[in-house]
């Protein structure tokens, strides 16, 4: 029975970032579902379906760090990397605590996301 392939989520108001990360994460094999902020994903009916999430941290209405709060207090909490082009070490730290797996500052090299998402889907499966 083949397995069905990880669903990762990707969060950011840059269009490019987005389609980036999802082709470089279909190249990778696994499924990839983009969004424009954390409104948008957050009231998607394929949030169940996904494995891990990627989200910028700044973005306008939603901060990624908001959604991923709203994430961690649901029934399904999903292991999270930050990417921000502005990394603040105040919001490293409260997204470190509240548990994400990694806090990437753009740009990021293709295998320190790479090493995140091993990291992040193993996690998952525990």
């Amino acid at each position: 029975m083949a397995s069905k392939k990880p669903v990762v989520a990707i969060v950011d108001d840059d269009e490019a970032v987005r389609e980036g990360l999802a082709d470089l994460i279909r190249s990778l094999g696994y499924a990839a579902l983009v969004f424009a902020g954390g409104e948008e994903f957050w009231a998607s009916s394929q949030r169940e379906r996904v494995s891990l999430l990627i989200s910028d941290v700044q973005m306008p209405g939603m901060s990624g760090l908001e959604l991923y709060e709203k994430i961690a207090a649901s029934k399904k909490p999903i292991p999270t990397i930050f990417i921000t082009a502005y990394p603040k070490e105040d919001a490293r730290q409260r997204a470190v605590e509240a548990g994400a797996i990694c806090y990437l500052k753009k740009p990021f090299a293709e295998q320190e996301l790479r090493t995140c998402i091993q990291t992040a889907l193993s996690v998952r499966k525990t």
